[in-house]
């Protein structure tokens, strides 16, 4: 036949729309154009594929070839689509068979060799795939990656030939199988590292049982990062999905999925320099940001006032919405950011405000104009404020010789707090909706008076207000306490560290 159709994947976002890859072959002058909005690098696909199938002994067809890459308006980039063409252009010649080439799809970088060469964006593909029912040709070194989607079959092949072999029924392929639920690796820091800091340890317990952001305000060396890089080991063990939307994000990033880190929460920890396009994504051909690849795990931004305050503004929106929408003039795309937020300051310019060996020497004038590099709509955003202060060497010397709780014993107590909040909501507290806070967070008309005579006097938002009523309801699920009781609530208040400062500044 002069017609063959095969299917394969474009990327957009993480997405994976279906391409179809139609081949027509005519008589006049030997020739390839390729159409259907390709980019340079799927321009260029005509001279990999012509160079694969002369090596791999097939007849190069003497006839004008036309290749559709449908539909036509959506933009294809990247060598993905060598594969599909050179099966399109083999069954259109009749040297391989085409009654089975509607039920796979292929994807694939064709060397000049015949070898078949990695691409990203693997995974999205499979699991659009799965959905359509179909099975998957991929690259032998992508097999591993896609193979994570259950309910699809995959097949890996490092060259042309063996592609060609399973279609002609000459020599099957197996399809592969991970078992993907035995890749979570071991946490290798420990909560228990941490020497002293039991109000920072708490407050960073109950960010994980909640899904809460959190900013430590303190000295330097006091604990900040140390407590940061070791929330991923005590929050819950990743689902599926999530894991899948994890890892998706990572496919189609520059850095590319790693296999080690399936089931592993994610820690990003941008430097202070980064731009806003570094942190939310963007560019020509949108790419996801450090937000979109901490998704389903933690973005940590250490000395908070250092970052551009532009560039921080940018959090606002995702930080609400858990997406982030990039338009540019020929494209839109849309990327999940549902990470959680880990800020850390100093307490002046200097840092050493409140230290007890009186090294600061900032004015107040100084200390404020550093704290408002940080613009008040995000920090209301954020649902905790904590001070991790200087602890004198005796404390420290004690600390160290007692026992610590370890990062496996608190996970255990946020997975079980986690547990009630899913089964209550379907939904960790901190993305509970407002509507939603008035069934699962009801107070007391004593606790009520109480938030009432708080929000007065620290001079808080109705989002400020919302935020304390999360945390309360995560104090209680921890507690296994049913409602919110009063030292569930006067703890939560606690946790407002930078509203009651402000609120004593305007005191004065």
């Amino acid at each position: 036949m002069s017609l063959a159709i095969v299917y394969s994947r474009a990327q957009t976002g993480v997405d994976a729309p279906l391409v179809t890859v139609e081949v027509h072959l005519s008589n006049g002058l030997p020739s390839l154009s390729i159409v259907g909005l390709p980019e340079t690098v799927v321009k260029e696909s005509k001279d990999r594929v012509r160079g694969a199938i002369l090596t791999s002994r097939f007849e190069f067809p003497a006839r004008r070839i036309t290749v559709n890459l449908a539909p036509a308006d959506l933009p294809k980039e990247g060598g993905r689509f060598d594969l599909p063409i050179a099966i399109g252009i083999l069954a259109a010649s009749g040297q391989i068979q085409t009654d089975q080439l509607t039920q796979f799809e292929f994807m694939g970088e064709l060397a000049l060799s015949g070898e078949i060469r990695p691409v990203k964006g693997v995974l999205p593909a499979a699991m659009q795939a799965r959905d359509a029912m179909r099975s998957m040709f991929v690259a032998t070194n992508n097999v591993d990656e896609a193979g994570l989607v259950n309910s699809v079959n995959v097949y890996g092949a490092a060259h042309l030939l063996d592609v060609c072999a399973h279609i002609n029924k000459q020599r099957l392929l197996e399809f592969h199988v991970v078992q993907n639920g035995e890749r979570q690796p071991a946490d290798e820091l420990d909560l228990a590292d941490v020497k002293g800091q039991q109000h920072a340890k708490r407050a960073l317990e109950i960010a994980a049982a909640g899904g809460h952001s959190l900013l430590m305000i303190g000295p330097p060396g006091t604990g900040k990062t140390m407590l940061a890089s070791r929330l991923p080991g005590i929050l819950p063990p990743m689902t599926e999905q999530e894991a899948l939307d994890s890892a998706a994000i990572a496919s189609i990033s520059d850095q590319g999925f790693s296999f080690t880190q399936w089931r592993k929460r994610s820690f990003r920890n941008p430097h202070h320099t980064a731009s806003g396009v570094a942190l939310v994504g963007g560019g020509s051909n949108p790419r996801p940001g450090e937000i979109s690849l901490a998704h389903h795990g933690v973005l940590f931004l250490d000395e908070l006032p250092e970052f551009d305050r532009k560039v921080l503004e940018v959090l606002r929106e995702p930080l609400e919405s858990g997406r982030i929408t990039i338009s540019r003039a020929a494209r839109q795309a849309e990327f999940p950011a549902r990470f959680q937020l880990i800020a850390a300051m100093n307490p002046c310019p200097c840092g050493y405000h409140g230290h007890a060996n009186g090294r600061c020497h900032c004015t107040a004038e100084q200390i404020q104009r550093y704290r408002n590099k940080i613009s008040g709509p995000l920090l209301d955003r954020i649902d905790m404020h904590i001070e991790v202060p200087h602890l004198p060497r005796q404390v420290m010397q004690q600390a160290s010789s007692e026992p610590d709780v370890s990062s496996k014993t608190v996970r255990e107590r946020v997975t079980q707090a986690r547990a009630q909040q899913l089964q209550r909501s379907r939904k960790c507290n901190a993305q509970l909706a407002n509507r939603e806070l008035e069934r699962v967070c009801r107070l007391s008309s004593n606790d009520m008076a109480l938030l009432d005579h708080a929000i007065d006097r620290f001079g808080l938002s109705s989002r400020a207000y919302h935020r304390i009523l999360k945390v309360a309801r995560t104090i209680a699920d921890l507690a296994q306490s049913e409602t919110i009781q009063t030292q569930h609530l006067t703890e939560a208040i606690s946790y407002r560290k930078l509203d009651r400062e402000i609120a004593a500044t305007n005191m004065l």
